[in-house]
């Protein structure tokens, strides 16, 4: 028996539609889902193979024990039992902030992050480690103080611009937007809009666009700073838009109106006319920009979005159609955790602040483990991540995991990361379970996909969100459901919110467990605590959601949560939920102020002095490494660690050591050579490519390699040549600036 199902990428933020062909219970072809609104029927070869993701051979299927150097099978029970009390104790015995919660991390399910958090508060930890705190960090923080909440990240409005200004991003490649190729590609091509790129190498999309800068590696920061102070000199701020939308301009315009513009542009290797006229078209055309890790995790990464933010309101692009907005969401990503609350807490060793939305960097994890600190971590659950090939430092990781008194991971994979683990928990794929993505991706419209299971999974393998429903039982975080609230979970859905309501009122217990609580009614009945916590999403989702469901055709009413949950039932290549209102967007701001605020006062100093004559001093390189290390090359042959199986890129230079030609000869190496590359960090060996996208004097290599699949390593961890401690203030790691040398192996 054979049949398509629609359903979605799982490997990357655009979760793009797809339709899969299963024959006899096996995925067996992948198409794209022409009917799907959002990617309209595009999908890269990442999604195209994403049955290698589905079927690895190190796939796990029972619940596994550390015994010696080794694993046995137990029971789930035992699993769960012992995990529990081992918690329990160490909480117990040190205080709540031992324990870390390692997760919400995935690209294609979101539902396990509510059940997680919910576990780690229950616990009294607000320890949550994530990727997004891995990359954004200084994104999120300086949003979260120049817009007044970490979640109102402003993206481009890239379909009504007639500019678009890609810093950092190499979207041919990486995607970042819906059907990103074909976006470019459409900008490239129309003689009335203009593609402009500023990264320091000649990368695809740097490629097909009308105007590259190409910024010496390391001197973003200095370049915008420039910017600002050209447009200023030239009389071209949108004065308008600064007097009715910003707060703080005349406290910081001082930095910019004497500012050497020349000195600066010769450190950034960039000729005065080519930044001028970008500069012209800043103030002339309506635009977006779209930054990616070439800013967050580059040198200065914290200020390279300060200035960034500056620069685009004094363009006056943010909360405008064509420019940079809020967009539309179901929920947040995230929440808003700032650390000038006393409530909020702070690394014990590091001191960190959770900067990304309630997320701590995962970067300096190994000295909150290794420290003698008496509240130091002591126990981890990972979930759905690798964090011993997805993040920096991997022989820091290794040194600290191995002092943990407690690490559990689950996982579809018996990955690197779980090899070091006391417990390892078998999950279901996003292809065996219910899930879905709250990733804020276009504007104004608003999707959603919830999408369903299409293949059985094995035996004893559960959805991540069912094994934390099943610890938090067995934790006693879960208060006595009565009998009238289950027995109403097998009726009419809005009767048993009615009955669910009504207990929780004078549950006190219950609002902070609901996750569970729906998991062990609506759930059970459906085997998915991942769709019943989605129909709580919907139920309950904010008021402005509300509003744009009822602006996309939703009639308004106390079942409109439920409604809209049938209709993504009923429609399984997802649907537009909501419709945003353009000309309300600076609404969401949340500032003092209700203005963009321009004044953030732990970053005056560093912004104020930022200047030529010392930037060109501080980019001198540490003898014995003479080249810049771009760590972790966005590339269609990588897709973070999921797909661990070399045969999806049969044939394929998917992870070299990428150089100049020039730096090649200089150094007597030839293309396909073996090489080491060596860092303060660390060394690895790999092929060598040499490449004319490459920039002189820099070298790149792709993240997501390294794995060990049947027994052998496939391709460079870059990882091992990446030091937790190179990070900027708020934990992240500058992985766009290594310094590092490259020989013969």
């Amino acid at each position: 028996m054979s049949q398509w199902h629609k359903t979605g990428c799982v490997l990357c933020p655009q979760n793009c539609g797809l339709e899969i062909l299963v024959e006899d219970g096996r995925m067996t072809k992948v198409r794209p889902d022409k009917a799907n609104p959002r990617s309209q029927g595009y999908a890269c070869r990442k999604g195209l193979n994403v049955i290698y993701h589905q079927y690895p051979a190190d796939r796990l299927t029972q619940p596994l024990k550390r015994e010696g150097d080794g694993f046995v099978p137990i029971s789930w029970d035992r699993a769960i039992g012992e995990i529990a009390e081992r918690m329990q104790a160490l909480v117990k015995r040190h205080g709540p902030r031992c324990l870390a919660y390692m997760g919400a991390s995935s690209q294609g399910g979101h539902a396990e992050a509510a059940f997680g958090i919910s576990i780690l508060r229950a616990m009294g930890s607000q320890y949550l480690y994530s990727s997004a705190g891995q990359e954004f960090s200084g994104l999120f923080w300086v949003t979260g103080r120049m817009f007044g909440r970490q979640y109102l990240m402003p993206g481009p409005d890239e379909h009504a611009a007639d500019m678009m200004v890609a810093w950092g991003w190499n979207g041919m490649q990486s995607h970042q937007i819906p059907r990103a190729p074909l976006v470019l590609k459409g900008f490239s091509k129309d003689p009335e809009r203009l593609l402009v790129v500023i990264d320091p190498r000649r990368s695809e999309t740097a490629a097909i666009a009308d105007i590259h800068l190409a910024v010496r590696p390391g001197t973003d920061a200095l370049l915008v700073k420039a910017m600002i102070a050209m447009i200023v000199r030239e009389g071209w701020e949108n004065r308008d838009y600064i007097r009715d939308r910003v707060a703080g301009w005349e406290t910081i315009r001082p930095w910019f109106e004497t500012f050497d513009v020349e000195g600066a542009l010769e450190v950034c290797d960039l000729p005065y006319d080519q930044v001028h006229r970008v500069c012209r078209l800043m103030a002339t055309r309506r635009w977006c920009v779209h930054p990616d890790l070439g800013i967050y995790m580059g040198r200065r990464s914290v200020l390279n979005t300060y200035l960034m933010n500056i620069l685009g309101a004094v363009c006056g692009i943010f909360g405008v159609r064509g420019g940079n907005v809020a967009p539309g969401v179901v929920v947040p990503i995230g929440f808003h955790a700032d650390e000038r609350n006393p409530e909020t807490w702070r690394t014990v060793t590091t001191g960190m602040p959770p900067g990304a939305a309630g997320a701590f960097p995962p970067a300096v994890m190994p000295e909150e483990i290794l420290s003698d600190h008496p509240e130091r971590l002591r126990a981890v659950l990972v979930n759905n991540c690798n964090p011993l090939r997805s993040y920096p430092d991997t022989t820091a990781y290794e040194r600290a995991f191995a002092e943990l008194d407690l690490l559990v991971v689950s996982d579809i994979v018996m990955s690197e990361t779980a090899r070091l683990a006391h417990y390892v928990l078998p999950c279901r794929t996003f292809y065996e379970a219910w899930d879905g993505t709250f990733f804020p991706m276009t504007f104004p419209e608003v999707y959603f996909q919830l999408r369903r299971p299409i293949v059985d999974p094995p035996e004893q393998c559960l959805e991540a969100s069912q094994i934390f429903t099943r610890l938090a039982d067995q934790l006693g975080l879960i208060p006595e459901i009565p009998p009238e609230v289950t027995e109403a979970a097998g009726g009419d859905r809005l009767t048993f919110g009615v009955q669910l309501m009504t207990w929780a009122a004078r549950e006190p217990r219950a609002r902070g467990a609901m996750p569970f609580v729906l998991a062990k009614t609506l759930g059970e009945r459906w085997d998915s605590a991942a769709r019943a916590a989605m129909w709580g999403v919907l139920m309950t989702a904010p008021k402005v959601f509300r509003e744009n469901a009822v602006r996309a055709g939703f009639a308004d009413g106390p079942d409109l949560g439920d409604r809209i949950f049938q209709a993504l039932l009923d429609t399984p290549q997802g649907l537009w939920v909501g419709l945003a209102d353009p000309e309300e967007n600076l609404k969401a701001l949340r500032t003092p102020s209700g203005k963009i605020e321009f004044v953030i006062p732990e970053l005056i100093e560093e912004a104020r002095a930022l200047n030529a004559e010392s930037e060109a001093e501080a980019l001198r390189l540490p003898a014995g490494f003479p080249l810049i290390l771009s760590a972790g090359r966005h590339m269609k042959f990588n897709a973070n660690t999921q797909m661990r199986n070399p045969a999806w890129n049969r044939d394929k230079r998917a992870c070299t050591v990428a150089v100049h030609a020039d730096d090649a000869a200089d150094l007597g190496l030839s293309d396909g050579q073996q090489v080491r590359v060596t860092t303060a960090a660390g060394s690895a060996v790999g092929e060598l490519e040499v490449s004319d996208q490459v920039r002189k004097g820099t070298v790149l290599i792709p993240h997501g390699f390294g794995l060990i699949y049947n027994g052998e390593v496939y391709g460079i961890n870059v990882n091992r040549l990446t030091k937790n401690t190179n990070r900027d203030q708020l934990g992240t790691p500058l992985h766009r600036f290594v310094p590092c040398r490259v020989e013969a192996a």
